[in-house]
């Protein structure tokens, strides 16, 4: 899911001029090669967005691209979709994970998401290959949109499913929400068309992401939070994720995304990566997503211990 759309205070003309004003940048010198050479000789750049998973995404491709014997360029870190998808059609960098739900929606301008994920990732990735741009074998964790609240105050308020919400009183029926989530087609303005919600502006407050989380667990700001469905906060905080019964949101699955070029220069990317993708469910991601926003844990430590414990590196 996870599209992002925030600029980070620079021009297109800016961004085109560097995407290191928005991201990170470090190079690792040699690949290592332990898991074999058909990279040797390959020199990656490799980005991502701006939140936990995506970097954890883009660390978890650089360390597995070195054991292959390539070389990187970190430039995980980027803020927003539109910075980063720019990055790679221009040719900043050379692949990161994208999402299927954002790629559709906001990329190739569909409003009407796809219900079978699988349709989706097909229909999406046929369209970007118009543009040059390959999509790999997607995981199979979904990070859509949510909401979420207390336990105990979706106990006391009877509300377990997006439906309930339309039962409450406007005191009851507050809302803590990014402000790219409240102008998107898939976001705040659809959700609450498709549900019959009617929400003043006294009962939304504009938080950043991780505010939204910690303002939510609270209960003070608002009783409902706008979350992703494999963060980590969402168990560390004991939030109650409720249905989305009438399956609005988009599926979000993941998918490392490269120009064609390069993919067909060193076709070896997609036997590398593709088995990792399988591996990334949403139980698997959202622990990872905890290791780091949980436990505070670095994401380069985080991508390498897993990558390791399950066999992909040495």
């Amino acid at each position: 899911m996870r599209s992002r759309i925030l600029w980070c205070g620079i021009s297109a003309a800016a961004l085109l001029a560097s995407t290191t004003a928005c991201g990170s940048s470090k190079s690792s010198g040699g690949g290592s090669g332990s898991m074999g050479e058909e990279l040797k000789g390959a020199s990656f750049t490799v980005s991502s967005k701006d939140f936990t998973e995506s970097i954890l995404l883009g660390k978890i491709t650089e360390y597995l691209l070195q054991a292959h014997g390539a070389k990187f360029t970190d430039k995980t870190d980027i803020k927003g979709s539109v910075n980063t998808r720019t990055a790679l059609t221009s040719g900043q960098v050379d692949m990161y994970w994208e999402y299927t739900g954002t790629a559709w929606i906001t990329y190739q301008k569909n409003t009407a998401p796809v219900s079978d994920p699988t349709d989706q990732y097909d229909k999406v990735k046929a369209a970007d290959a118009a543009n040059g741009i390959a999509w790999l074998d997607p995981a199979p964790m979904n990070d859509t949109y949510a909401f979420a609240t207390r336990a105990g105050q979706a106990d006391k308020l009877g509300v377990h499913t997006l439906s309930d919400l339309a039962k409450l009183s406007p005191s009851d029926a507050t809302f803590c929400i990014e402000s790219e989530f409240s102008t998107r087609d898939d976001g705040f303005p659809g959700m609450t068309k498709a549900y019959g919600l009617t929400a003043g502006k006294d009962q939304i407050k504009m938080l950043d992401t991780g505010v939204i989380y910690t303002e939510t667990a609270k209960g003070g700001t608002c009783n409902f939070g706008e979350v992703f469905a494999t963060d980590g906060r969402i168990s560390a905080l004991k939030l109650t994720v409720l249905k989305d019964d009438k399956h609005f949101f988009p599926n979000y699955n993941a998918a490392l995304t490269l120009k064609q070029s390069l993919l067909t220069k060193y076709p070896a990317i997609a036997t590398i990566v593709n088995p990792v993708a399988a591996k990334l469910d949403d139980a698997t991601m959202t622990e990872l997503n905890a290791e780091v926003d949980a436990q505070g844990l670095p994401a380069d430590q985080v991508a390498q211990d897993w990558l390791k414990k399950n066999g992909f590196t040495k």
